[in-house]
């Protein structure tokens, strides 16, 4: 899902980063008002267990590739999809700058694609779903899903307004291709919001106290 240099038109990429940074500034306000010394090194696990997972590529075609994404739990965990955004920036930065995994005039619309529709969509889906059905993991298992799903979807709608492949063919190998690794995505995040529950189970009250 990593779009990289030359997959998008510089003035298009300019837009994307323009509409990032708008987005980066309020994760950098979320983190001065909301990151304290208990949150720091959850941040910190975070955004190496999503640096792993991420790690893990799958071939799509047409020069792209498929992965997990980690929006989701990033933003449930923490409880804003703005932590999404505040995480997702730090592994992308560090991924296209030190391993050039996406490109450095792309990386305004990954962040826009992982981070902010990621955690978005993440957060309002788990929220949702957790206040219909009541149960916390399944909830957490679609939000991740969709997480990983819609972004996928933007970023071949993205591809085909920058005329790097077709949409429908671009939506149906970003679509199928992730649709099918979002269901890897919502075991592993239902599984660790299940793991975190249990082993510090006042991270997640903490959380359902400010949902509610």
């Amino acid at each position: 899902m990593h779009i990289p240099d030359a997959f998008v038109p510089l003035g298009q990429s300019i837009v994307y980063w323009i509409i990032a940074l708008v987005f980066v500034a309020l994760a950098l306000k979320w983190a001065r008002s909301e990151l304290d010394d208990e949150k720091v090194p959850l941040v910190a696990v975070l955004a190496a267990g999503i640096f792993a997972i991420q790690a893990f590529n799958l071939p799509v075609g047409m020069g792209t590739s498929g992965h997990l994404v980690g929006g989701a739990l990033a933003a449930i965990v923490l409880g804003s999809p703005f932590a999404a955004v505040f995480i997702l920036t730090l592994v992308l930065l560090i991924q296209g700058i030190i391993f050039g995994d996406g490109g450095l005039t792309t990386m305004g619309v990954n962040i826009i694609n992982m981070g902010v529709i990621g955690g978005f969509v993440g957060y309002y889906t788990y929220g949702a779903l957790k206040g219909i059905s009541g149960n916390t993991y399944a909830a957490a298992a679609f939000a991740a899903w969709l997480a990983c799903f819609v972004p996928a979807l933007a970023a071949a709608i993205e591809m085909a307004i920058a005329g790097t492949f077709p949409l429908v063919p671009g939506l149906m190998a970003m679509g199928l291709y992730h649709a099918a690794i979002g269901i890897i995505e919502g075991v592993i995040t239902a599984g660790a919001i299940y793991l975190i529950a249990n082993a510090r189970p006042d991270i997640m009250e903490k959380r359902a106290e400010v949902a509610a």
